[in-house]
């Protein structure tokens, strides 16, 4: 019976929402359980999904929390963009 935790930052999939919906909770818990019956042939009933929100003020990357870390990369990412034009 594997057991698989998936963690993810709590404000959601954009800057104005504040967490990960039932839908998309869901849509992980389905391909997580697939995942593992066509690698490891578990079947889904037997698979358990735990999904933790964390707060962003609790996640880093980088060295660095991870809300300075996107916005670097992002600064990174404008910086590219004009000198590519």
């Amino acid at each position: 019976m594997p057991i698989v935790t998936v963690q993810v930052t709590r404000e959601g999939t954009t800057p104005d929402r504040t967490s990960v919906t039932a839908e998309e909770k869901a849509r992980i818990i389905a391909g997580v359980s697939q995942v593992m019956l066509d690698v490891l042939n578990k079947p889904l009933e037997s698979t358990y999904v735990v999904i933790e929100e964390v707060d962003l003020d609790n996640w880093g990357w980088g060295g660095l929390p991870t809300a300075e870390y996107r916005k670097l990369f992002a600064d990174c990412a404008k910086g590219r963009d004009r000198i590519a034009k």
